[in-house]
């Protein structure tokens, strides 16, 4: 069967100032056709796809749509020929319901909600969507939005799907799913471009993989005539292990005692309930949920950032044999104890660094009050941050350059090395790989094992599920806030997690 082609993308370049984002970029995309795009952060993935939806205009190059060269100076002129573009950060109205949403700002703003609402449940019968269109956007869970992003598009006409991201805050099941609606699209001879970090859904869900590194086109290659190392090989520019070597827990002790933790909120919701764990020394703990389940106020709790409601956290300190209720300190002497928090929300400035500061004067947060004398001396935090940028390839024109002036991944690696240099008892690591590519993901997996065979007793909270489980010993499930279970993660499986994601009340029977 001869394939048409549905869109073609020749030459494209696009600068911001002296940054190039995208050079000479060749691209093509079949009818019918499922299409990844593959790169490191800051390879141009997102920018190429915001040129084909019509919110950046290229400098140079053409874009063909069936054929025919074409001019796409807005999102309305993309919507024109047949393309849409779901983001990353859906852009939905709360108060409004799945229907309204849909319809709105189409059809010349004459809505008659009947008639879009039987044409809608066509869309959904024949893609297999299930979407309840009478449910407020505010009532409805992370899937359920991105399924009215994906009929918004399809109900404008959109031949040439452009999805961001899409499984990023999914669980496997709703990954599953989503997948299945994407095939069922294929066969109805829509055009897909899926723009992801994750290789073995690359694997699965493509017919085509294009590659990106640093704004260049690398190549497309088949999907079904490559594998995982190849594709990493090529978008980092050289062969990567992509093994975690986990090794066996020894000489484990309870380190950290979590027991009947609750936590409420300034609005009066209780985020967390009752949680109660263990973490122990020469153990990586993984936290798993979904986004929102109270994760980061459980570490906040730990590390005395959040006033705890209920409960206590037990700390028995290796060296001088005591054990100490973290729930009576205050930050500052619960970090003395040896207890670290790297957490790398989304605005990585907003925690633990400062953005107008040098990444010297950053390390020096954290010994300032060590000096000797009334100067500052800077000879340590230096040393430090060479180490650093030297060991995690920190891009960087050098120790001096402000914080804020680093790519969002440069800045994450400062944050987690500052942290693993500080020798900790206790490492908590949230989010600690987000937005990184694959080859500095790996440099942190491998930082974490090494903290582990140290003797140090990390907890890990992760969004990767396949990493969860390849890099843990064990994983607390978290869910609305209650712990699910606490599983085994050498005989857990990804569905198993995803399960227990999404369970609406935990068992609490956590031994």
């Amino acid at each position: 069967m001869s394939t048409q082609v549905a869109i073609e993308l020749r030459n494209i370049t696009k600068t911001f100032g002296s940054v190039v984002a995208n050079k000479d970029v060749n691209l093509t995309v079949n009818k019918g056709e499922i299409l990844s795009i593959l790169g490191e952060n800051g390879s141009g993935k997102t920018t190429l796809m915001n040129m084909i939806s019509g919110i950046y205009f290229p400098d140079h190059g053409q874009i063909f749509v069936d054929g025919k060269e074409v001019v796409i100076r807005s999102p309305k002129d993309a919507f024109d020929l047949k393309i849409g573009m779901i983001h990353q950060h859906f852009k939905l109205v709360d108060v409004f319901s799945a229907t309204e949403n849909i319809v709105l700002g189409f059809d010349d703003g004459k809505y008659n909600l009947k008639k879009s609402r039987a044409k809608i449940q066509a869309i959904l019968d024949k893609y297999g969507f299930e979407l309840d269109l009478n449910k407020k956007i505010y009532q409805m869970s992370v899937s359920e939005k991105q399924t009215v992003e994906i009929v918004k598009v399809l109900y404008r006409g959109a031949d040439i799907l452009i999805l961001d991201e899409p499984t990023a805050v999914l669980t496997p099941q709703e990954t599953k799913k989503l997948f299945d609606v994407i095939r069922n699209m294929k066969k109805d001879n829509k055009s897909i471009i899926i723009i992801t970090h994750k290789l073995n859904e690359v694997m699965e869900i493509s017919d085509k993989v294009a590659v990106l590194r640093k704004g260049e086109y690398i190549g497309t290659v088949m999907t079904a005539e490559t594998n995982e190392s190849a594709l990493t090989e090529m978008m980092v520019g050289k062969k990567i292990d992509l093994n975690i070597e986990r090794t066996e827990v020894e000489n484990k002790e309870d380190r950290l005692l979590i027991n009947n933790m609750c936590y409420v909120n300034r609005e009066g919701v209780k985020v967390l309930n009752h949680v109660s764990f263990t973490a122990k020394s020469g153990e990586i703990l993984g936290i798993a949920g979904i986004a929102g389940s109270g994760q980061r106020e459980l570490l906040e709790s730990i590390a005395g950032l959040r006033h705890l409601t209920h409960g206590s956290i037990i700390y028995n300190n290796a060296k001088t044999g005591k054990q100490d209720n973290l729930r009576d300190k205050t930050p500052v002497q619960i970090r003395e104890l040896g207890i670290r928090l790297s957490f790398v929300p989304e605005d990585r400035l907003g925690m633990g660094l400062v953005g107008n500061m040098d990444i010297v004067d950053n390390m020096m947060l954290r010994s300032y009050k060590k000096g000797k004398t009334a100067f500052l001396e800077k000879k340590e935090p230096r040393d430090l941050a060479e180490k650093i940028i030297d060991e995690l390839e920190v891009v960087t024109p050098s120790a001096n350059t402000p914080v804020r002036k680093l790519s969002g991944g440069n800045v994450q690696k400062v944050l987690v090395g500052r942290e693993i240099a500080a020798s900790p008892t206790v490492l908590m690591a949230a989010y600690p790989v987000r937005g990184l590519d694959i080859n500095s993901s790996y440099l942190i997996y491998n930082l974490l094992n090494e903290q582990k065979e140290k003797g140090v007793a990390v907890i890990f909270v992760g969004e990767d599920l396949d990493v969860l489980l390849e890099l843990c010993d064990r994983i607390v499930v978290i869910s609305s806030g209650q712990i699910s279970d606490i599983v085994d993660a050498r005989t857990a499986t990804k569905e198993q997690l995803g399960m227990l994601m999404t369970k609406t009340k935990g068992d609490n029977d956590n031994e």
